[in-house]
């Protein structure tokens, strides 16, 4: 017979923490990634957006998802250069000020 699988996660990471961090977020009005999800696109969702971060980086199979970049050009004294801005995604926001 098989043993049962363990419910326990890899990574202890608290619900509590997630949430927190979506909080820090919010507050300071993160812009949309590249996916184009807005803080108030993801709040519809919000309880079901921040378990599935949460059981993603508890497993250790979280991912972040790509950055939008936004190039700006730069002057200098031998002449102009581009720098870029670069968004992550409000999920990816939430991950970074969880950990």
């Amino acid at each position: 017979m098989d043993e049962p699988k363990s419910q326990v996660k890899p990574f202890d990471i608290s619900k509590w923490l997630v949430w927190e961090a979506f909080q820090r977020v919010k507050k300071n009005k993160g812009a949309a990634g590249v996916d184009g999800v807005t803080i108030e696109e993801f709040e519809r969702d919000r309880d079901a957006n921040l378990y599935k971060i949460w059981n993603r980086m508890s497993s250790g199979s979280y991912f972040p998802p790509p950055v939008r970049a936004v190039e700006i050009p730069k002057y200098y004294s031998r002449g102009f250069a581009k720098s870029y801005r670069l968004w992550p995604s409000v999920i990816d926001l939430d991950r970074q000020a969880t950990t």
